[in-house]
């Protein structure tokens, strides 16, 4: 299917089901030269995986990442970089009820509207299982930023209606995966796990927002007019399972300044120009500016219900559905991870692309 490839010049192919054999992708496009840390690959996997928090899903997966090609003692060849990640606690009688039912919420029915038929175990391709192969494939992109200074960190900024209000420069990021639920605020932090544990035990879900920033991003990066930052960056953050939301700098809030307020006064930092305030997010023109690039993404509650809702089988017969299976009660504290892989990955083909811009 076409709209598993992403990326222009650092590419991903992605490839598996949620409860098939394996899931894996295939990088093209990475640099040779490169000295992989394999153990940093895994080490972002492991914080994405099922039971990698008490706050999510049950389903135990050790999520190891096999590579295939590419490499030679650690080494990148330059060539295309193939690799699986097993399914193992795959419960798929848990999904068996679903073969002839549509799940609210869930891509069952206009999945099989598309192609006219569709794996009912645990949704298949549409599954969020699939986003292991982006985190794998993004931690490989991490290590070519990191080559020229650039860093990706994510953090849970709200919970329902728990938000964190800090601003991300008065926070400590390095503390974020210290704590199940991923905020850099203990206070905070507690709230939001109380009333995850709150609502999980009333058999409902919730949703959250997931701030970003890249850090060390160089100006120059973007492709107008249909390639710009922003833009490849709101795709990848939108093709992410929940997401339902994404802004950039001051987002929505810009809608009730004037373009006085809003507008950024540029000013010398170091070896460019930056911004005072940074209100465009670090981009103006979809081109970097050399300030910190940050956005925030907003997912939906989870819409696996452990209890009972009203839905529609093949036929078109109301029914009801019982919530069965294991799912996580608010996906966003193992969807930072993923949110940072889809920034390493879009970030990582732009500044190849930026490098052949230029004679």
């Amino acid at each position: 299917m076409a709209g598993s490839t992403f990326g222009k010049l650092f590419q991903l192919v992605s490839f598996g089901e949620s409860h098939g054999a394996a899931i894996g992708g295939v990088v093209e496009g990475c640099p040779a030269g490169l000295k992989l840390d394999l153990k940093a690959v895994q080490q972002e996997q492991d914080r994405r995986r099922p039971g990698s928090t008490p706050l999510g899903t049950a389903r135990k997966e050790e999520d190891r990442v096999e590579f295939l090609s590419g490499i030679l003692d650690g080494v990148t060849l330059g060539t295309p970089i193939g690799f699986i990640i097993r399914n193992k606690d795959a419960e798929s009688s848990d999904y068996e009820h679903l073969k002839d039912s549509y799940r609210p919420g869930h891509a069952d029915l206009t999945w099989e509207q598309k192609f006219g038929i569709r794996d009912h175990r645990g949704g298949g391709r549409a599954s969020a299982r699939e986003t292991a192969v982006r985190v794998a494939a993004g931690a490989i992109a991490r290590q070519v930023l990191a080559t020229a200074g650039i860093s990706i960190q994510g953090w849970v900024s709200q919970v329902g209606k728990e938000r964190l209000v800090k601003p991300y420069t008065e926070l400590d990021l390095a503390t974020t995966f210290t704590n199940d639920v991923r905020c850099p605020d203990t206070e905070t932090a507690e709230r939001m796990t109380a009333l995850i544990e709150q609502v999980r035990g009333q058999g409902d879900t919730l949703g959250g927002r997931i701030s970003c920033v890249a850090q060390g991003v160089p100006s120059g990066l973007g492709e107008p007019v249909f390639d710009k930052l922003h833009a490849d960056l709101g795709k990848a953050m939108f093709s992410i399972n929940a997401v339902k939301g994404v802004q950039f700098g001051s987002g929505f809030d810009a809608i009730a300044m004037r373009g006085s307020q809003h507008n950024d006064a540029y000013i010398a930092k170091g070896t460019n120009i930056g911004t005072a305030t940074n209100r465009s997010g670090g981009m103006q023109g979809g081109i970097s500016n050399g300030e910190d690039i940050l956005f925030d993404i907003a997912f939906k509650p989870v819409s696996t219900l452990m209890r009972g809702q009203a839905s529609l089988d093949r036929q078109r017969n109301e029914i009801f559905l019982e919530g069965k299976g294991r799912h996580d009660p608010c996906v966003v504290p193992r969807a930072v991870p993923i949110v940072e892989a889809m920034a390493c990955l879009v970030l990582a083909d732009h500044l190849l692309r930026q490098r052949q811009a230029r004679v």
